[in-house]
């Protein structure tokens, strides 16, 4: 299925949401997250406070849209590209461990700015709810079962087990590895061994759900 290009209308939006994202992260880091208000954010962007509430519902929303911006939409699109012959598990696991590991030119310094603030890291670790709607689509696509919840079900257990693997290897410094996570933690966050890992080893239980899904709906 070929996607036809945006409008006019859609360049339009997309144009003023990717501004807010580079303002809210530009703001942020020169004078501190909890300095910069909605209406500074709006103003450096050239739009109103009024237009930011259409895309944002925070300032750490927005903040963390300049690292996370449209992954869920990559994440979605990179599985649509897999053949028909590649694994449905396969094809989700190396879309998400792909996106999640090819952070992007630039993109370093900002994560590491996002994951040593707690408020931040909070929303950063909330954002892995938006792989579902996108991914739900094509998975539903590919099993050719559009009106039921399966396709639903895996995407949400997909960004549950996102968020899993992430908290683990966001965890505070000092924290003992057997804890529960706190991403509410604050002070310094240390990355725990390969981010690659630990998504793969927190997909790998679903992916029995996955075959099973595709073995219902082989000819």
């Amino acid at each position: 299925m070929t996607t036809p290009p945006p409008g006019l209308r859609e360049r339009k939006k997309q144009a003023t949401r990717e501004a807010l994202r580079a303002a809210a992260l530009r703001l942020a880091m020169e004078h501190g997250p909890d300095r910069v208000r909605v209406e500074d954010i709006a103003d450096a962007a050239g739009v109103s406070p009024r237009t930011y509430n259409n895309y944002f519902a925070s300032r750490e929303q927005a903040i963390v849209s300049a690292v996370t911006a449209d992954r869920e939409a990559r994440i979605a699109a990179a599985v649509a590209a897999r053949s028909a012959g590649v694994r449905l598990a396969e094809a989700v696991t190396e879309a998400v461990v792909e996106q999640y590991t090819d952070a992007g030119e630039g993109a370093h310094e900002a994560l590491l700015f996002i994951t040593t603030r707690p408020a931040l890291r909070h929303a950063f670790l909330d954002s892995t709810a938006g792989i579902e709607p996108p991914l739900t689509a094509v998975i539903a696509e590919r099993l050719g079962d559009t009106g039921a919840p399966t396709a639903r079900v895996l995407a949400a257990s997909v960004a549950a087990a996102v968020r899993i693997a992430l908290e683990g290897w966001l965890r505070p410094a000092g924290e003992d590895a057997g804890a529960a996570e706190s991403p509410d933690a604050g002070g310094l966050v240390v990355p725990v061994g390969s981010l690659s890992d630990r998504l793969r080893a927190a997909l790998a239980p679903l992916a029995p759900s996955f075959d099973a899904a595709e073995r219902r709906v082989q000819p």
